[in-house]
Parts: C-alpha cells; sequence; structure tokens
C-alpha cells in the first residue's frame, strides 16, 4: 500500500507561562503503509486535555515523557483502522488509541488501544465521559474519597470534563453535592442538568475568604469530600472546610500549570492534622486495571440518561491550539474535543 498524505501539529518551542498559538506549527506529514505487527489509523476525534501542559516542561520529573519538538505531538484521540497487520483489528473498526493526537494519520502497534463500539456512544464519548476523564472521575470517587450516603461534597472545576461526572456521581451515591464553576451559564448546568445541590461561581469572589464563607454557607455540616481539580484559593477554602475524617482526592491544579514563579502553598494544611483528614494526590493510570468496573457502572448509567455531558467542538486539525489554550482560560465547557475527519470514509 502506498503512504498517506496528511498534517500534524508539531510543538516549536516550550512555553514559559502561558502557551500561545503561535508555538505551535501546523506541518505536512507522510504515513508509511503500516509494516508487520501495525496497522494504519485515521484520527476521527482528538482529545486536548490539561495534563498535556506538563508534557511541555523537559526540565520537570513527571509520570508521563515530556513532548518532543522533533515528533508530532500526541494525545487521545478516537480512530478508524485503515489498513491492519494485528491480529483482531479489521479496517473500519474504531479505537481509541492515546498516541493517535494532533495529527490526521499515524501508525500503531496497538500497545494504547482498544476497540469502541460506535453504536454505543458518540464516538467522541470515549474521550470524555466513557474515556479518560470518566474513568479519572470514577476513581477518585470510588478509590479514594469513598463517599457515603448523606455526606457533603465538593467538587472544583465542575464543569469540566472530569468534573462533571464526578458531581452526577456523587448525587447518584448520596452525596449533598457543592460544585464550583467559572460562569452562570456553567453553574446553571450543573443544578439544572446535572443535579448538584449548589453550584457557586467561583469568579464571584475576590479571594480564599469569600470563597470559604460562601463555601461554608453552602456546607453548614462542612465539607467530607473534595475532588481538586483546581488548586489556589479552592484548596485553601476546602481546607477551612474540611470535616472531621475528611477526604481531599487531588486530580489537577490548572490554576497553577502556567505560573511562571511558584504560588505559596495553603497557610492552613495544619487542618488535615487537627481533623484528621485525607488528602491524596492520583495519577488514573494506577487504575487502569479498574477499567471494567469503572465501564460496568459509567456505560449503563450514560444509557439511562442517569450521567449528562457537555462537549465544547473545534472543528479541523489546525484548531487544536486553540482548544488547548482554551483549557486553561475556562473556555471549555464539558469536555473539549476536535473533530478532525469524518466518522467514517
Amino acid at each position: 500500500m502506498a503512504q498517506h498524505s496528511g498534517k500534524a501539529i508539531y510543538l516549536k518551542n516550550y512555553p514559559a507561562g502561558m502557551p500561545t498559538e503561535a508555538l505551535f506549527e501546523l506541518r505536512a506529514a507522510e504515513t508509511p503503509a503500516p509494516g508487520p505487527g501495525e496497522m494504519l489509523c485515521r484520527t476521527v476525534w482528538m482529545s486536548v486535555d490539561p495534563y498535556m501542559r506538563g508534557r511541555m516542561r523537559p526540565d520537570v520529573k513527571s509520570y508521563i515523557p515530556p513532548f518532543s519538538l522533533d515528533r508530532p505531538l500526541e494525545g487521545g484521540a478516537v480512530s478508524q483502522v485503515m489498513e491492519s497487520n494485528i491480529e483482531g483489528y479489521q479496517p473500519g473498526d474504531y479505537v481509541v488509541d492515546y498516541t493517535g493526537g494532533w495529527k490526521e494519520y499515524y501508525l500503531s502497534r496497538g500497545e494504547q488501544t482498544h476497540k469502541v463500539d460506535p453504536n454505543l456512544a458518540p464516538l467522541s464519548a470515549y474521550l470524555g465521559v466513557l474515556g479518560m476523564p470518566g474513568m479519572t472521575a470514577w476513581a477518585g470517587i470510588t478509590q479514594i474519597l469513598k463517599p457515603k450516603e448523606g455526606e457533603t461534597l465538593f467538587v472544583s472545576g465542575a464543569a469540566g470534563a472530569v468534573g462533571s461526572v464526578v458531581c452526577q456521581l456523587g448525587k447518584i451515591k448520596g452525596c449533598r453535592v457543592i460544585a464550583s464553576a467559572g460562569s452562570k451559564a456553567k453553574c446553571d448546568w450543573l443544578v439544572n442538568e446535572a443535579g448538584v445541590d449548589v453550584a457557586l461561581n467561583y469568579k464571584d469572589y475576590k479571594n480564599a475568604a469569600e470563597l470559604t464563607k460562601a463555601l461554608a454557607e453552602a456546607a453548614p455540616k462542612d465539607v467530607d469530600c473534595y475532588f481538586e481539580n483546581v488548586g489556589g484559593m479552592h484548596l485553601e477554602a476546602a481546607l477551612h472546610c474540611i470535616a472531621l475524617g475528611g477526604r481531599i482526592a487531588l486530580c489537577g491544579m490548572i490554576s497553577m500549570y502556567n505560573l511562571t514563579e511558584p504560588e505559596p502553598g495553603p497557610s492552613n494544611l495544619i487542618n488535615l492534622v487537627a481533623r484528621g483528614a485525607l488528602m491524596r494526590g492520583f495519577i488514573v493510570s494506577e487504575y487502569m486495571a479498574k477499567a471494567m468496573e469503572f465501564a460496568a457502572e459509567v456505560a449503563p448509567l450514560l444509557a439511562q440518561g442517569k450521567i449528562k455531558f457537555q462537549e465544547s467542538v473545534y472543528e479541523g486539525l489546525d484548531k487544536a491550539p486553540e482548544a488547548f489554550i482554551g483549557l486553561f482560560k475556562g473556555e471549555n465547557f464539558g469536555k473539549a474535543v476536535v473533530r478532525v475527519g469524518p466518522d467514517r470514509i
């Protein structure tokens, strides 16, 4: 078979502070025919995620290697198999591949790949509620926070791909759920569609003291569980309101990802001691062995309409840098996805 001509996005330099579109470059890319043990895939949908910012810092030790300036960027994607020399994969199959993003065509050895059913859910959902963000939400709730019926759950970044699923799983498990998001529209959706009890627009509060006051009023019995996506004043407010025996799952701190100077840590960490609280950071890859448990619980809830999701859709591979930068400006509502090509050709 002949090679495929397409396009891919490269990072020209590593950013200092907030990334700009000028750091990204769309280039022509030739993908050779697959060899033994390989398959040629065409990207249909790609994901942009906050963790990718960490891969743009080669000087910082992390759980995942930094992006190379010499190769196309990579990330989660839903793709269609075009040609296959791998047993179990046929042309026309749809797969999620965690190296397939930021490019139109690529070769895969099937090592970070699994097939998905296009009839079960929209293909883009496998990058959100049924993908890594959904699995992250489920793992934080079920493996760390372990909420009991009647407890209070506070979720920051609650209108995002992870936070929105956390909120809904919390309600399903019988919690009082307090959500924080960055616009009235997001807060309205969280109350009216996701079913949270209280939604706080954090932009209404100038500092941690004001957010703490609002959170304390929303949680008169204190916060038993806090799912952290934002950091900064959200963590400080949660620590002020954490209950005896409270649990905090540290998933992300997006407010800090583009800082050029370290932000001072919360001054009230001692509350963890006085209140016997647990605070644990986690990466979703720790729990991949439980992926079938996640799917068995969340997929039926999605099919039954008990979990709802939003997407911010960007059309075309060239929009991927805009979609990525939008994550840090609060522009995405739910999961940010980029449509790279048609569902089927």
